[in-house]
């Protein structure tokens, strides 16, 4: 879900204008899982810009603030959320814990690193949402460490269906602060792309692992 317009799509530029997200669909990019795609998304370059990341940090505490009011703890996704949870978690003035991508191997073999305390309520917060598989993990080891799951934000989600119907599925409330309709219609209004690109990128999200260029 999104919080608001103004905000999507002043995110949207923002991360166009860093060249966080990058479109190309005349040359498409190759994901890791194979997929062809006409857009890169790179929000660690957030933080490498002083404006934008004290926008986007606003933005969330924002969100958090309006939706999640009860919020205790936050949570930042290794890596890609680590920064900016930080941030977040600074400006809240509240404790920061990080989740891994998988358990640590050796030592305490922990699936969340910093301090807590049991029963405490968290807000997980994520740099992007494709499938939201690694989303989901990641709120699944909140729920195995025994603390409460208000949610998940994010900067910016692809919007695919799949990742809605895989949030819906496991009642996991989800706000982004953007995704890629508004970032597609940001993209019209800065000239990045012309209209022939923009049909080809909607049919991308349509169907991304069938898409042909």
């Amino acid at each position: 879900m999104i919080l608001n317009d103004q905000t999507a799509i002043e995110t949207s530029k923002q991360l166009l204008q860093i060249n966080a997200i990058k479109l190309n669909p005349k040359n498409p990019y190759t994901w890791a899982s194979g997929i062809n795609s006409p857009i890169y998304c790179d929000n660690r370059l957030i933080l490498s810009n002083i404006e934008t990341r004290k926008y986007i940090c606003n933005e969330l505490c924002v969100l958090i603030n309006k939706k999640f009011k009860r919020t205790e703890v936050i949570a930042g996704v290794a890596t890609g959320a680590i920064g900016i949870g930080m941030m977040v978690a600074q400006q809240l003035n509240k404790p920061f814990i990080y989740i891994r991508s998988s358990k640590k191997q050796h030592g305490r073999k922990n699936s969340i690193e910093g301090g807590f305390i049991k029963g405490q309520k968290v807000i997980v917060i994520e740099d992007l949402i494709s499938t939201g598989m690694s989303s989901l993990k990641a709120c699944n080891s909140v729920i195995e460490n025994q603390l409460e799951l208000l949610g998940l934000v994010s900067i910016f989600t692809y919007g695919f269906d799949e990742a809605s119907n895989n949030f819906e599925n496991e009642k996991i409330i989800n706000y982004s602060l953007s995704s890629y309709d508004y970032l597609i219609k940001e993209a019209v209004n800065m000239k990045k792309i012309d209209e022939k690109e923009i049909n080809m990128l909607f049919s991308w999200k349509e169907n991304p692992k069938k898409w042909k260029f």
